[in-house]
């Protein structure tokens, strides 16, 4: 019996301790699509965020209202319609105020935090 309460307290510690580093991981992404949006609403372009697109472990990808991509790892200048319909519905959700989505890649789940900028740029990153 000792050995089974032992068990399910470390359970639940390392169970509080992965919520909590899940919290900071949403809180960087968020922060990481924000400063974006916000460098953006500045006056910055969508392309001096390129190196943004190799952020370990949460990329950013940019795109146009339409679906081309202007910052993404390997579908620059795709339509993200194209590519991957169900990931566009989702992400084209962008709001001003961010909202977080999800949606299927290609076989995966992703939760995104994206964001639509005053140009109606949408900025995103998750996991």
């Amino acid at each position: 019996m000792k050995k089974y309460a032992l068990m399910m307290v470390v359970l639940v510690t390392c169970l509080a301790l992965a919520s909590g580093a899940f919290a900071q991981d949403k809180d960087a992404i968020k922060k990481q699509v924000d400063d974006i949006v916000m460098a953006i609403d500045g006056g910055k372009n969508a392309s001096d965020f390129a190196s943004a697109a190799n952020n370990k472990p949460y990329y950013v990808y940019i795109m146009e209202k339409g679906g081309n991509l202007l910052v993404h790892p390997s579908l620059v200048g795709k339509n993200l319609k194209d590519v991957a319909a169900p990931a566009y519905e989702a992400v084209s959700k962008g709001t001003p105020a961010g909202i977080w989505v999800k949606y299927m890649w290609p076989d995966k789940e992703k939760n995104a935090y994206v964001r639509s900028t005053k140009s109606g740029l949408i900025v995103g990153s998750g996991y």
